[in-house]
């Protein structure tokens, strides 16, 4: 009897949506990794510390840019698409409205970047650095980008998370090839060329996959835009100014700070431990986005969202604890393998990275109730509270230890922060 019950439990978890997803989920994040693996390797042997330093400052204002390019916008769509997917009419509304505004304002971006390239170029790399032209690419490469965005959002609504992966699995190949063919015969221009071209090619195979599932072309027209559904949708739009462009602008400042302080090599140190915690992260914003979002989107009250947070603290959040430490205790592997003899520094700031990117793990389940229910001032409140936190600590611990400050500071905010949500749901909680 023992036995039955046994192998009836199995199979029940092997047929749960949940576990469906995360073995799905887990070869593109292998892959994912894999990629990161050859990219970051090419880059430490082409670019070095020096020009990691360059490439993260690049990533952090493309980020800033990317935010105000989608508006805020996919998070949004994904939950009204979810409730309106059964209802022709309002799914037509919120398609043409996200997809249509999108294109517009980055547009509206794309001319920015092209006309004052030269502006950008001294403010993100100084006027040490000529890179104006990198700018005036990424202006034509921004809106394929940003619709990308779009279509693999509603995609997302749709309830379709394997086309959600093998869009991602697609776009970690075409990122490997682009990344591989820039960085060796461009250098550190080939690794920030690298960064805005691939994405844009993803909307190629975005708009592919959503074809599959309805008639693109027929649901964008002018005639459903809906001033009504920007509205629903400015919320995600001001977390998006929160979470995308001020992130960016304070770890932009962080790594200048560094920079000024300590010299460009250890930003390139911290820029090279930020590429390692992204690239394991992925996995769990991933799973979040893809399946514990939809379940808080259709949480009806405190009992139903309490299952949700404690079936990712329960289910998956363990697994995290067990990864982290097995990163730890094979971090010297890991920089060999990732990057060159050059960046063993890394493995003296691995251990406060790690606890840092644990607390934030336990503290992302609880944040995304803020997206799923549009609860903007307190995501704002929360959001601005980290980010304030993590630059005055930064700035602070970098004096006193160095590099390692920086990585002392991510664990210190990311603890308060979740205290400060662990008590702002207490009710959803416990």
């Amino acid at each position: 009897m023992f036995i039955v019950k046994k192998m009836n439990f199995i199979k029940k978890i092997k047929s749960s949506e949940l576990i469906k997803i995360i073995s799905f989920n887990s070869l593109s994040v292998i892959l994912k990794m894999g990629v990161g693996i050859i990219t970051s390797k090419v880059i430490a042997i082409f670019v070095g510390p020096i020009g990691l330093a360059l490439v993260g400052n690049f990533r952090n204002f493309v980020g800033t840019f990317e935010a105000i390019s989608t508006l805020g916008f996919p998070n949004g769509i994904v939950k009204y698409v979810a409730e309106t997917k059964e209802e022709e009419t309002e799914l037509k509304k919120y398609v043409s409205t996200g997809f249509i505004a999108v294109f517009l304002v980055s547009m509206v971006l794309s001319g920015l970047l092209f006309f004052m390239s030269d502006y950008w170029n001294e403010l993100v790399f100084g006027s040490d650095h000529a890179f104006s032209f990198v700018f005036k690419t990424f202006s034509f490469a921004l809106p394929w980008y940003a619709l990308s965005l779009i279509l693999v959002a509603i995609i997302n609504g749709l309830g379709k998370f394997n086309n959600v992966i093998f869009i991602t699995i697609i776009g970690n190949f075409i990122g490997l090839l682009v990344s591989i063919l820039f960085i060796y015969n461009y250098q550190t221009s080939g690794a920030l060329l690298s960064i805005i071209i691939t994405p844009s090619l993803l909307f190629l195979v975005s708009f592919y996959y959503i074809n599959k599932e309805l008639p693109l072309l027929h649901f964008i027209r002018f005639s459903y835009f809906d001033f009504k559904i920007i509205k629903n949708l400015t919320h995600y739009f001001i977390m998006a100014i929160v979470s995308g462009i001020f992130s960016s602008v304070v770890f932009l400042a962080i790594r200048k700070n560094i920079i000024a302080t300590i010299g460009i090599k250890e930003a390139g140190y911290w820029e090279a431990i930020t590429r390692i915690s992204s690239n394991y992260l992925l996995f769990v914003s991933t799973i979040l986005t893809l399946y514990f979002l939809p379940k808080l989107v259709i949480a009806k009250n405190n009992i139903e969202t309490k299952k949700v947070f404690w079936s990712y603290y329960k289910s998956i959040f363990p697994f995290f604890i067990i990864g982290v430490i097995i990163l730890y205790y094979s971090r010297f592997l890991i920089v060999k393998i990732l990057f060159t003899d050059e960046f063993l520094p890394v493995t003296t700031i691995f251990f406060w990275q790690l606890f840092g990117d644990l607390l934030k793990m336990a503290s992302w389940i609880l944040a995304y109730q803020f997206f799923a229910k549009k609860m903007t001032l307190a995501f704002i409140i929360s959001d601005l509270l980290s980010l304030v936190l993590m630059y005055f600590f930064s700035n602070y611990f970098v004096s006193l230890f160095g590099v390692v400050g920086v990585v002392m500071a991510h664990a210190i905010t990311y603890c308060v922060y979740l205290v400060v949500l662990g008590v702002y749901f207490r009710k959803s909680l416990f």
